[in-house]
């Protein structure tokens, strides 16, 4: 896109082959406003008379020279890869050029807080971006250690992956920082962080005796939302939990948190220097489930120190390998060193359900998914490497033991450290550590796509004594792998007023029926739950007189685990058109208000949002949704002073809110007339009370002004933005969508913000209109903008909230005639899918009445 090509692995392989031993030195002027200079030294071993590129992309590119060859600069370079002929046993190479910064978050970015007209930047070189701040042999196999000396302005902080060291005063409030040479590292993570930002100090105790350097660090009008002694102690924590679970000290020399603004992503693990994005400071209360979240991406950033970082993938192909790690690693961390121990309840009712709807669209893929291209890797950055890879290896522990896995990991970790492995270097350890044979479960779990679906089949007799049950899985007809299973199946029954889990088998499930003889000879207890204590990936479905049990008495059953496993089955079976929307909205407000676990309370309102808006039947959609919402108001009402379900329930009203007489009552829960005891009104609740009513045409532009002169910063300027498209007026709506498609000044946190106003709507009739011009744009935004931004683009201006058929149809023929690009066509067949999944659930809402 934007004309640059994708590196190919074909590329990569032979690349790799002729070159070795890269090194870089690289000389930055960070004082413009618009451009920098960047001027890059690399030494390299390659094939004697043998010819390659290097990626450079820049600006203006001055000068070329290699091995005290200087090369014509014309016709050696295409603004993006410059081709190196007659190679030399060892290699020089200068490159001398100016970049631009960017406001996409991608390579360099440059960010002026509006508080106090300071700069920020920070580089986000993931997955091959590095090449946008110096010359690079830009793949993750060519480890290579980087050298910065960096001019700035002399008030500013200076990091990298190196420890900063201490500046040199230059020209005109300016200096230098001259870093010492960094760790041998892959080129996406390395990492400039630089501006006047606030810092923290402490350290953190190694295993090997060592006291490791902590850093952290805000822009300066966000220091008061720091929390240094929760970050330290997250990283003290964690990382004497990974160097116990992995037996590896922790493997580089220091390690710096930064909160960055624009943030793309919500975390990068880059080695030592990692980036945070700023919704991950509370600028007001949020919900424990938001705490714990935090905590979970903090545990997962430090996990890739070992498993990413010191141990890197070889290609592409193993991206799964890295995040699914570091997902299923920082959830276990979560539940043994912090405060979170029900995440495990979050994994089940989260990240499985993401990955089951991600595998279910026709971009599913295989876990090890074919990477051709780094245009491959952008769109693969899903579920499926996420969720999907990491509710796996969950399974994996199951099937060789939580203390084999980590026996396994850590030889994995020792053997390669420092260098780059594959899926079948860590296989073999594996398979040493346990004694399974795992070829046949790599097989099936990791090369095909799909979920499975499983039930349990049982029969009584007259007296309720079950003489037979089995599992009975099976697999779509478009991925129709049947895999091996580990699985519990859980008796619940009344004890004491409640349901309480009475029995528990744990067997092996493989092929379409196996046999489960323990509870042969058993009472029918009044719910049988298939996949209890969530062991494996699949999707679920209770029989009937279990589910009628759970629908009636969610509540009432004690582990979290249980009941996240239950309302994922309910939620799967709303999306996969077999269960009413309706009878899911109404599961939800039973048993909600007796939801004790955070996280899990809040997806279940936020899954009751997307019932309530996109998959109820046209005849009762707005009766219903009314409802639904009235009862998330009593529960806020009802709820105990000052707790986190009130928080959680009065922040899902305004979401929910859909008629003039809610915008009446958040506007008096603004003005302070309405009160909740204990509820504090404040910066984020006022923000989302002021979009809900915007949304319902209830604020005006006093309003909105109003909301943005008591929070005059980047986040409020966005949020205001987000208002403002919100608006139930065609005007508003068309505007909103023209900035987006067409303006690319705006930066992706403000195209964001605007997106999703528009996006929010109770009238999809007004987002109807733009439907050609959608289908009209995409392919010159694909071809013209960053992936970031055209991805950006035609996901969120796709209008989601209009589910008709028509549309569908339209979708459907643009798709038809325009196969490539393949990264495009995927993003758009993505979004028919959801549409079709609409299109179905409101169908089987409407054939319930």
């Amino acid at each position: 896109m934007s004309g640059r090509p994708d590196l190919t692995r074909a590329e990569a392989e032979e690349r790799a082959a002729l070159l070795g031993s890269p090194a870089y030195e690289v000389t930055l002027d960070l004082t413009g406003d618009r451009r920098f200079r960047s001027d890059t030294l690399v030494r390299f071993t390659a094939t004697p008379g043998a010819s390659t590129f290097i990626e450079a992309t820049t600006a203006e590119l001055h000068e070329v020279v290699l091995n005290g060859r200087p090369l014509e600069v014309a016709t050696v370079s295409d603004g993006y890869r410059i081709r190196l002929d007659g190679l030399e046993a060892e290699n020089e190479l200068l490159v001398v050029s100016t970049r631009e910064y960017t406001n996409t978050g991608e390579g360099l970015h440059r960010f002026v807080d509006p508080v106090d007209g300071e700069a920020y930047l920070y580089t986000e070189f993931a997955v091959a971006e590095a090449n946008r701040v110096y010359a690079v042999f830009d793949q993750p196999d060519l480890k290579a250690s980087v050298r910065f000396t960096i001019t700035a302005p002399d008030h500013w902080s200076v990091l990298s992956n190196a420890p900063s060291p201490e500046p040199h005063p230059a020209a005109s409030g300016t200096a230098v920082w001259a870093f010492e040479t960094g760790p041998v590292i892959s080129s996406y993570i390395v990492a400039i962080i630089a501006g006047p930002y606030a810092s923290w100090r402490s350290t953190a105790a190694s295993r090997d005796g060592r006291e490791v350097p902590l850093g952290l660090f805000t822009r300066a009008s966000l220091a008061q939302y720091a929390e240094p002694d929760v970050m330290f102690g997250l990283v003290r924590d964690g990382l004497a939990f990974y160097e116990a679970a992995f037996g590896v000290p922790y493997p580089y020399g220091k390690y710096d948190q930064i909160f960055v603004p624009e943030y793309n992503w919500g975390a990068m693990e880059n080695v030592g220097a990692v980036t945070f994005n700023e919704g991950y400071l509370f600028r007001s209360r949020v919900s424990d489930a938001r705490r714990e979240q935090r905590a979970i991406v903090v545990l997962h950033e430090l996990s890739h120190m070992w498993f990413g970082n010191s141990v890197t993938m070889r290609w592409w192909n193993d991206l799964w390998l890295n995040e699914s790690f570091a997902t299923w690693a920082s959830t276990l961390a979560t539940s043994q060193v912090t405060e979170f121990t029900d995440v495990w309840a979050t994994f089940a009712s989260d990240e499985k359900t993401h990955a089951a709807e991600q595998d279910q669209l026709p971009s599913t893929h295989p876990i090890v998914a074919v990477i051709d291209d780094i245009g491959d890797v952008e769109v693969n950055f899903d579920a499926i490497t996420y969720d999907k890879g990491a509710s796996v290896l969950k399974q994996l522990v199951a099937w060789v033991g939580l203390d084999a896995f980590q026996r396994g990991v850590g030889a994995y970790l020792a053997r390669n450290g420092g260098g780059n492995a594959t899926l079948a270097d860590l296989l073999a350890e594996l398979e040493v550590a346990s004694g399974r044979d795992l070829a046949g479960w790599s097989e099936a779990w990791l090369e095909t796509a799909g979920v499975n679906t499983m039930r349990l089949e049982v029969e009584t007799d007259a007296a309720g004594l079950i003489t037979g049950a089995r599992v009975r899985q099976s697999a779509a007809a478009s991925h129709p792998t049947l895999r091996p299973h580990r699985v519990a199946v859980g008796s619940y029954d009344d004890v004491d007023g409640r349901l309480e889990r009475v029995h528990r088998v744990e067997l092996d499930v493989d092929g379409a029926s196996t046999d489960v003889p323990e509870l042969v000879g058993r009472p029918r207890p009044a719910l049988l739950l298939v996949n209890d204590d969530d062991l494996t990936y699949a999707k679920v479905r209770l029989d009937e007189p279990s589910f009628r049990t759970a629908r009636d008495r969610l509540a009432e059953i004690a582990d979290p685990v249980a009941r996240a496993v239950i309302l994922g089955s309910a939620w799967d079976g709303v999306r996969d058109a077999e269960l009413p929307a309706s009878d899911f909205v109404r599961l939800v407000v039973a048993s909600v208000g007796h939801e004790t676990q955070s996280a899990a309370r809040g997806l279940a309102l936020s899954r009751l949002e997307l019932a309530a808006g996109r998959y109820l039947a046209d005849h009762h959609r707005d009766e219903l949704a009314e409802e639904a919402a009235d009862a998330v108001w009593a529960l806020a009402e009802l709820a105990p002073e000052g707790s986190d379900a009130q928080l959680q329930f009065a922040k899902a009203f305004t979401r929910l809110a859909c008629v003039p007489a809610h915008a009446d009552v958040l506007g008096a829960l603004a003005s302070g007339e309405t009160r909740l005891p204990g509820l504090d009104v404040d910066l984020d609740l006022r923000w989302e009370i002021t979009i809900a009513r915007a949304q319902l045409g209830a604020a005006d532009d006093a309003e909105i002004d109003a909301a943005l002169a008591a929070d005059d910063t980047a986040k409020g300027r966005q949020l205001a933005e987000t208002a403002r498209a919100a608006r139930p007026d065609q005007s508003s709506k068309d505007a909103a969508w023209r900035r987006v498609a067409t303006d690319a000044s705006l930066s992706n946190d403000l195209a964001r913000a605007i997106a999703d106003g528009w996006q929010r709507t109770d009238d999809p009739a007004l987002l109807a209109g733009s439907v050609d011009d959608y289908l009209g744009m995409l392919e010159g935004v694909w071809g013209e903008r960053s992936f970031t931004m055209a991805s950006l683009i035609v996901r969120r201006l796709f209008p989601a909230p209009v589910v008709d058929a028509a549309l569908a149809d339209r979708v459907r023929t643009w798709l038809d005639a325009h196969p490539e690009p393949a990264p495009l066509h995927r993003l758009v067949a993505e979004q028919l899918s959801e549409l079709d999944r609409a299109l179905a659930a409101r169908e089987c809402d409407a054939a319930d009445d």
